[in-house]
């Protein structure tokens, strides 16, 4: 059986939709949905039963995929071992972060990085959820987790700098929102965990403070507070690298998580990625500063 059947077949099983699949391996639907129907005739039998609701696996499809897992977790072992030996300083590495500021600091940093390494091609995904190391779904991965928190056991894991937490609202609207100004008409801004949200507001110097709104990820959280629509609780690398934003005057800022640097222990030896991972760090490392909450006023 080709591999590359087994990559379509696990595409459509874990996603339900040719398009979702597609997507995932960057090629069209039809070329998800030929591949697979080729795959089916060659076996003769059944994978997947179609609707309108998408491809669901047939009896025989479940018993193929527990097998189509194992190839899987095969092959990437393989090409792991194989790439954890390459001395070169060429050729592609992914790095994935959680947010697009922290995207943007590094990106500054893989500039003279690129110029000293003009053959290794760089790929920045930005995206919150877990990146599967072992399949190489990305091959570095910078992650908040929480202060007391460790990386899975199976991952090399790094610590690099604390993320501090603090008030920001916008500077031309500082004065209508200052909890502490007489006529002012302050409020937080909300995000989706509620519960995470009141415990902010509860810990904070401005308990009474109303919260307003829901704001669905830290890029509009951010908008929102610039915009003058309320105060944010924001990372310290965010809210201080931000012109636009001040913090209030009781701004409490809080260590809430660190940033740590992970990465496959297979690949430990990989010339490009540990040339990569130096550079990540250092560019984490070099702005701990920012990242500690040490640029604003307390």
């Amino acid at each position: 059986m080709d591999w590359n059947d087994v990559r379509f077949f696990l595409a459509l099983a874990r996603t339900g939709s040719v398009r979702a699949a597609g997507a995932s391996l960057r090629v069209s639907h039809s070329t998800v949905g030929r591949r697979v129907e080729a795959l089916e005739a060659r076996l003769a039998t059944r994978l997947f039963d179609r609707s309108r609701d998408g491809f669901t696996l047939t009896e025989a499809g479940r018993r193929m995929l527990a097998t189509a897992e194992r190839v899987e977790e095969e092959m990437s072992a393989v090409e792991r071992s194989l790439a954890g030996s390459d001395d070169r300083l060429a050729g592609p590495v992914s790095v994935t972060c959680f947010d697009v500021y922290v995207a943007e600091l590094l990106l500054e940093d893989f500039v003279p990085f690129c110029a000293k390494y003009p053959e290794i091609e760089l790929g920045v995904i930005i995206d919150s959820r877990p990146f599967d190391l072992s399949k190489r779904e990305a091959d570095i991965a910078v992650r908040a987790l929480g202060v007391d928190a460790n990386p899975p056991e199976h991952l090399i894991g790094r610590k690099v700098v604390p993320m501090v937490l603090a008030s920001f609202v916008a500077a031309e609207h500082a004065d209508r929102l200052d909890p502490e100004r007489a006529g002012s008409d302050p409020r937080w801004l909300g995000f989706d965990d509620r519960k995470a949200m009141e415990m902010m507001v509860a810990g904070s110097s401005y308990p009474d403070v109303p919260v307003w709104g829901t704001m669905a990820s830290i890029e509009t959280m951010t908008l929102a507070a610039r915009a003058g629509l309320g105060i944010a609780f924001l990372p310290a690398y965010i809210g201080d690298h931000d012109p636009s934003l001040v913090r209030i005057e009781k701004s409490d800022p809080r260590h809430m998580a660190d940033l740590w640097l992970l990465s496959h222990p297979d690949l430990r030896d990989n010339a490009r990625l540990l040339a990569a991972r130096e550079c990540v760090y250092g560019a984490l490392e070099s702005r701990r500063d920012l990242f500690a909450g040490e640029r604003g006023g307390a």
